[in-house]
């Protein structure tokens, strides 16, 4: 969870791509999602 909050400061594309594999994202609605709440927080 820690490298997921660093590369959400850093790098939100790589903080994706990580993340849909770390939480094994199964679905597009996965990825749609997590962008939301990446969008949300800006």
């Amino acid at each position: 969870e820690k490298v997921l909050e660093k590369l959400k400061e850093t790098d939100k594309v790589a903080y994706l791509r990580f993340a849909s594999v770390y939480r094994s994202f199964e679905s597009p609605e996965q990825f749609e999602e997590e962008l939301d709440q990446i969008k949300n927080r800006d």
